[in-house]
């Protein structure tokens, strides 16, 4: 395909039409499909086919978006450089991009935005306007090193799944102008897809690169009288009655090395269906189990249990709804998997094994005769 060739894309909604247009190469089909938000702030949803979050994937094919991602990222950044993944959807996507670019770039660490307040000092606080869940929280590196690196950052990376009109990234660039980052001189952004119209470069001073798989633009043209979708309460930042682990080395507390500390003692054979599952923000080290059971011979997808409410249909071919394993009272879903079937199931959370809901475990039994829970203790 010729870049001056345009594709259309668009998807008929209950609410509306949106539709996409890009003249990248990359077929659009191959990076998303769309699904219906139960959100009234935001009617659609560009649900990943390369992320890991709501179409269960394999590894190697998350593996080989992190490289080409970050391998689009300029050689020549000033250090210290703070990577920033944003929570919840795009915390592995920024750990991925963080292993490959950090070789690369001089002294690097990683920062991930939580809605799960943990023992720590915050570096900021910022909105995501239109989220199902508005409030993030970023918290300053445990270890000194890695803090006094943060502190004295010369350039910026931001990382999400995808950026709609980019209010976001402004958003936390503001955040972080007003917590004495006094000394970043660069930024860059990091999507799958950039949908944004350059509002990020026209509303922040700073020289900023912008890296995405896809850039476009969108057009959303509402159907009169469509029902207003109705959003089950998940818009919460808090404690929640469950302790998390001690280990906070992935990201909330600041990484600077991608090491796999999680289900040492699961061993695999020869083309084993394999479904790992991460849960929530807690999303890295389950990948890098899903990434070595692969490397040894297993056929593994990797998924992950999410707060984001969408409706069945379109990119959502099947929904398994449950309560949280935080201790917060609020809805929890997995699509994509209970119209499947594998050999085993492996769900990886932060939290004791018995707070997974027995709900969760009861109806992906119809989807594996072997389903096990690991706690990152």
């Amino acid at each position: 395909m010729m870049a001056s060739q345009q594709q259309v894309y668009q998807r008929e909604l209950t609410g509306g039409t949106l539709t996409v247009k890009t003249t990248s190469e990359i077929k659009l089909e191959s990076l998303f499909d769309i699904a219906q938000r139960n959100n009234p702030k935001r009617a659609f949803l560009f649900v990943s086919k390369v992320l890991g979050r709501h179409i269960p994937v394999s590894p190697k094919v998350m593996r080989e978006t992190y490289v080409q991602l970050a391998a689009e990222i300029p050689s020549d950044l000033p250090g210290p450089v703070l990577f920033i993944g944003m929570a919840e959807t795009a915390v592995g996507l920024a750990a991925g991009v963080f292993r490959e670019a950090s070789k690369n770039v001089m002294e690097p660490v990683l920062l991930t935005s939580t809605r799960h307040p943990v023992d720590g000092e915050l570096l900021c606080e910022f909105k995501e306007d239109h989220s199902h869940a508005t409030d993030h929280l970023i918290y300053q590196p445990k270890d000194p090193i890695l803090r006094h690196r943060a502190q004295k950052t010369k350039t910026l990376v931001l990382i999400d799944d995808e950026a709609t009109t980019g209010k976001t990234f402004i958003n936390l660039l503001q955040a972080l102008r007003h917590a004495d980052l006094s000394e970043v001189s660069r930024v860059v952004t990091v999507t799958l897809t950039d949908w944004s119209g350059g509002a990020i470069k026209d509303n922040f001073p700073l020289p900023i690169d912008v890296v995405s798989l896809v850039r476009g633009e969108w057009n959303w043209q509402p159907r009169l009288n469509a029902p207003v979708p109705v959003m089950p309460h998940v818009n919460v930042t808090a404690s929640g009655t469950v302790p998390l682990s001690a280990r906070q080395d992935w990201g909330r507390l600041g990484m600077q090395e991608s090491l796999l500390h999680l289900g040492n003692q699961i061993t695999t054979k020869h083309g084993e269906r394999i479904l790992v599952i991460g849960s929530g923000e807690f999303i890295w080290q389950p990948f890098l189990l899903a990434e070595r059971l692969e490397n040894e011979g297993a056929d593994v997808k990797y998924s992950s249990l999410t707060r984001s409410p969408i409706a069945q249909g379109m990119a959502i071919e099947s929904v398994i709804a449950f309560t949280d394993n935080y201790g917060l009272g609020i809805p929890n879903f997995i699509y994509n998997v209970a119209h499947q079937q594998f050999d085993r199931i492996i769900i990886c959370v932060e939290t004791p094994v018995s707070s997974v809901c027995t709900q969760l475990l009861s109806s992906l039994s119809n989807v594996a005769p072997c389903v096990e829970v690991i706690s990152y203790e």
